[in-house]
């Protein structure tokens, strides 16, 4: 079948779905997204993104929408600075390295560009796919949590790492990478705690010892999210007792990490709002499938990794080879096979590379 008429079903409103979809509609194309959320601001969106120049800055510039992200993005935010965690002295040891072009930008601030560029009702908000079934001849029905159907000639399963287009492919699910993210937020640093601020500085601070760290980065507007990362098991605040209320959540964190500087550790007591737990998942490496007609993953639903600053910007690069593909391959089958044959093995390299990455910046125990 030709894609230029083809019914496109993006499950997923993501950076990776939403950069296919705008990508599509800048060249004529028809898509519709499905998203489970109820609307654009149904939930924070998370901390912020270093969006490199050779993966998430080429989706943005076949976007068209390069230009307003460096209206919003902060380069000089990209600085990672490793510290001591008993001294707070900056240590000679760099963080994740990537290229030189890596401005940060607010996830949420991002994804608002997407949509924003998209053309009203693109994005079919409190959607929720349930799955999709083949209908025999290449096409698809997707399932949604209010009973309905939609059929679509290809259907993208963009809905990240729990995604549920994935068992139409797949039979993988994510596992348990043995390290857990506290996450909590200070709000108005510069003012409110300009001590913290100048620590922090630019960019991210890393403190680490074996089996945990402390993490601050700052976001826009002068907020800095705070990750005290551990190496523990699944259900450690059940071990812990605590939980997750806040302040047994602050008391057993100060506990696991007394000894250190106290400035880090004012990270966890001045904290706004509650403790968010986020264990880490990942997906198999390699993670492939045997190419279906009329369905395939892009983004975390393909290739779930640790977060570690690549996740993000694959995603849209899935989402922008996936566009091409579909612009110029001359069938929908033909561009299928040539987005998956160039995404798959690209990503089983980088989520091989982020799982060196997470032992650096959180080393392994000798438990």
């Amino acid at each position: 079948m030709n894609s230029a008429h083809a019914r496109i079903a993006v499950v997923g409103a993501g950076l990776g779905g939403l950069a296919l979809a705008r990508i599509l509609q800048l060249h004529g194309r028809s898509v519709t997204v499905f998203e489970r959320e109820a609307a654009t601001g149904a939930r924070p969106q998370g901390g912020s993104l270093d969006i490199h120049g050779g993966t998430g800055q080429v989706a943005l510039h076949a976007a068209g929408l390069l230009d307003r992200f460096r209206a919003l993005a902060r380069p000089e935010d990209q600085v990672w600075r490793v510290v001591d965690p008993v001294t707070a002295a900056v240590l000679p040891v760099s963080g994740p390295q990537h290229d030189d072009d890596s401005p940060e930008i607010d996830r949420g601030q991002l994804r608002g560009l997407f949509l924003d560029s998209l053309t009203e009702d693109t994005v079919r908000w409190g959607r929720a796919a349930t799955g999709a079934t083949p209908l025999g001849d290449g096409t698809w029905r997707l399932h949604l949590d209010d009973g309905t159907t939609e059929d679509a000639d290809l259907v993208v399963g963009a809905d990240g790492a729990w995604s549920r287009i994935r068992p139409a492919l797949s039979d993988a699910t994510p596992g348990y990478t043995g390290v857990t993210l506290v996450e909590t937020g200070l709000d108005d640093c510069d003012t409110r705690h300009p001590a913290l601020a100048r620590m922090v500085g630019n960019g991210t601070v890393l403190a680490t010892a074996a089996g945990k760290a402390l993490l601050a980065q700052r976001n826009s507007n002068g907020h800095f999210r705070v990750y005290a990362t551990l190496r523990a098991p699944l259900d450690w605040q059940v071990a812990a007792d605590v939980d997750l209320d806040a302040a047994a959540v602050r008391a057993h964190l100060l506990k696991m990490f007394d000894g250190w500087d106290n400035n880090l550790l004012d990270l966890l007591r001045h904290h706004d709002g509650e403790f968010v737990n986020r264990p880490l998942f990942v997906l198999p490496v390699p993670h492939t499938w045997e190419h279906r007609p009329g369905i395939t993953l892009l983004g975390d639903a393909a290739h779930l990794m640790p977060p570690v600053g690549l996740g993000a910007n694959l995603a849209m690069l899935d989402g922008s080879d996936l566009a091409r593909a579909l612009l110029t391959e001359s069938t929908l089958d033909d561009a299928v096979r040539a987005y998956e044959d160039l995404m798959l093995p690209r990503s089983a390299r980088a989520a091989a590379d982020c799982a060196g990455v997470l032992d650096d910046l959180i080393p392994p125990t000798d438990d």
